[in-house]
């Protein structure tokens, strides 16, 4: 039976603003989405039933139909009833090396990590164009992880215009293991609180959402300039998140006090915080000193870089 081994990668948010409300429920969000090195590992294998099986390593990782990367073998199935039947089912591994519930889009880069592997199994030849289309229904930030590099995201994030990638800014990122944050629950208060100065028309949120790509960050992208990339580095979310969650708001201030440290933010709905920062042994150096400052067992603390590229494959059998 043939099988497909993929490097699934996490991604940051370095920029997140809320510009409004959309017709179907959503945000009118305008993002810069960014991968990095910290992934998982999705093994994809074709099995002579017409079943689909997900395993996972980690216990808080469901693998029934409440899993993304469930739901995206289903799409496939649902697509191409032709190639499921010729091929068979699947068997998905999930080696999850990315924190759960931590705003690093885990389950939306293994859901991209799946639709890629069966393409592959299934011999289709989706572009990735098609594949991003495909994603999009499934989440939000689906079509991002099947890109990867840097883009700027619109519409509810789906709707992506590459930037030239950012190779190998290091990071560290903190996150408790038993919090989490909500995300509707983040964009519902923000609503509440703030939701008084959305933009109301469309023509005004699309003109609003398109301002991004000519923005001070972007800009920064451009040029290449990490240090001004730190400072311009900006979250709507934290305006509610931090409040309601000191653990959060503790990480982010303690990181922010570090000798080394460009920049410092709460990635997406959090409760993730990250920092850029100049160099590896920096980046080293950061972690024991915010180790050292927060003596708690339940923080987790990775460091990694930026990286170029989505879902790739790292061996077929």
């Amino acid at each position: 039976m043939l099988s497909y081994s993929l490097i699934a990668p996490a991604k940051i948010n370095l920029y997140l603003e809320i510009i409004g409300d959309r017709s179907d429920g959503y945000h009118e969000l305008a993002m810069i989405l960014q991968s990095i090195g910290l992934a998982d590992q999705i093994d994809v294998r074709s099995i002579n039933t017409d079943n689909i099986r997900v395993h996972c390593n980690h216990p808080q990782v469901p693998t029934n139909k409440s899993n993304l990367a469930y739901r995206a073998a289903e799409l496939m199935v649902k697509q191409f009833p032709e190639a499921f039947a010729k091929y068979g089912g699947v068997d998905i591994n999930i080696n999850k090396q990315i924190p759960v519930a931590a705003g690093l889009a885990g389950g939306s880069t293994n859901a991209a990590a799946v639709l890629v592997g069966i393409d592959l199994l299934w011999k289709l030849g989706l572009t990735q164009s098609e594949l991003e289309e495909l994603g999009g229904r499934l989440g939000s930030d689906v079509p991002f992880c099947v890109a990867g590099g840097t883009a700027i995201a619109t519409g509810r994030g789906e709707q992506l215009s590459p930037l030239p990638s950012l190779d190998k800014i290091y990071i560290v990122l903190a996150k408790y293991r038993s919090l989490e944050v909500s995300t509707p629950w983040a964009y519902k208060t923000y609503r509440q609180q703030f939701g008084h100065s959305y933009i109301r028309d469309s023509d005004n949120l699309a003109a609003h959402a398109n301002a991004v790509h000519s923005g001070k960050i972007v800009k920064a992208i451009l040029d290449k300039n990490t240090r001004e990339i730190a400072q311009k580095l900006h979250n709507d979310l934290e305006r509610v998140v931090l409040p309601a969650y000191p653990q959060v708001l503790q990480l982010r201030e303690v990181f922010a006090n570090q000798e080394g440290v460009l920049g410092a933010m709460m990635s997406g709905s959090g409760p993730t915080v990250f920092a850029l920062v100049e160099s590896q042994k920096q980046a080293e150096q950061v972690k024991l000193q915010v180790r050292e400052a927060i003596l708690d067992e339940d923080l987790e603390l990775f460091v990694t870089q930026t990286i170029t590229h989505g879902i790739q494959v790292a061996s077929s059998v």
